[in-house]
């Protein structure tokens, strides 16, 4: 009975044996596998280490970028530099560009070609505004007519002056217009109402803004149904050297034809709306004024023979 006993203790032993071996052996991986975290640890922190060696290498190319940006800075400042130097000059070039655009622009055009000038020039555009079209560059130099008005500003007294030219050597403006230097003829139209004072007065001695520089023989003149007289002279007056073109104050006008094959048509369509509805005319005395004009200008002022 004993015996059996103490075989039955020892088999109750070796059971609780195994157990705590196997509590040790569990404790001792258990306190084990944190040592393992740990170094898991370790090596996270050198890999930290690592990224702060891989730091410093960011800081390398950021130096270099900071020299490489310096080095772009100082390329385009160089070229600045030069730029600014070129650009320097070049407004010189102009500068002198521009003294010399007056000659190189009033250049005479030769015989040989008459109508150079009229390669830019709309056919659709029979005559331009003087001071207008010598602003755009678009002024005849080979020939052309001009047509200016002096109206009263208390009464429907007008003069009318036509002037034509040939062969500019230069046109520049001046305090009161544009001088023309060059050779040319003016021919002087004279509106007088019914209800003017100094109807016996020859024109050439009338006051001044009044006058032109005829007398009555000198003239032709038109009576209108409404008793105005139109006088035209019969023959244009030269100039020598350079003539001036006043410019127009308030509703009066200074207007350039150009050399275009229906010219004439063109100014004596602009004279007979003129004489109409600005100076009171009736139509058809209008429309006679304008024709007897126009055939003063074939006859008188032609560009034949000297404007050739």
């Amino acid at each position: 009975m004993a015996t059996v006993k103490k075989t039955v203790k020892k088999t109750e032993k070796k059971p609780a044996a195994k157990k705590t071996a196997t509590k040790t052996a569990a404790t001792k991986t258990a306190v084990k596998k944190p040592a393992a975290k740990t170094a898991v640890k370790k090596t996270a922190v050198k890999k930290t280490t690592v990224k702060k060696s891989d730091v410093k290498k960011p800081a390398a190319k950021t130096a270099s970028a900071k020299t490489a940006v310096k080095a772009a800075v100082k390329k385009p400042a160089a070229k600045t530099a030069a730029v600014k130097k070129t650009t320097a000059k070049k407004p010189a070039v102009s500068a002198a560009v521009k003294k010399n655009t007056t000659r190189v622009i009033n250049k005479p055009v030769e015989a040989k070609q008459p109508e150079a000038h009229f390669d830019d020039i709309d056919p659709n555009v029979k005559y331009r505004d003087l001071f207008e079209a010598f602003k755009m560059g678009k002024l005849p130099f080979s020939q052309g007519f001009i047509v200016s008005s002096f109206f009263n500003d208390t009464s429907a007294y007008s003069i009318y002056e036509i002037v034509s030219y040939a062969g500019v050597k230069e046109i520049f403006p001046t305090g009161d217009g544009l001088q023309f230097v060059t050779g040319g003829k003016k021919l002087h139209i004279l509106v007088e109402p019914d209800t003017y004072h100094f109807k016996p007065v020859e024109p050439v001695s009338r006051a001044e803004g009044e006058r032109i520089p005829k007398r009555f023989n000198e003239l032709e003149t038109i009576i209108a149904k409404n008793q105005c007289r139109i006088m035209v002279a019969k023959e244009p007056v030269e100039t020598y050297g350079s003539f001036t073109v006043l410019r127009p104050q308030g509703i009066n006008f200074a207007v350039v034809f150009y050399q275009l094959p229906d010219m004439f048509a063109s100014i004596a369509r602009f004279f007979e709306d003129s004489l109409n509805r600005q100076r009171k005319i009736p139509q058809s005395d209008a429309r006679k004024a304008a024709l007897f004009i126009v055939d003063t200008l074939k006859k008188h002022m032609g560009f034949e023979g000297e404007y050739s």
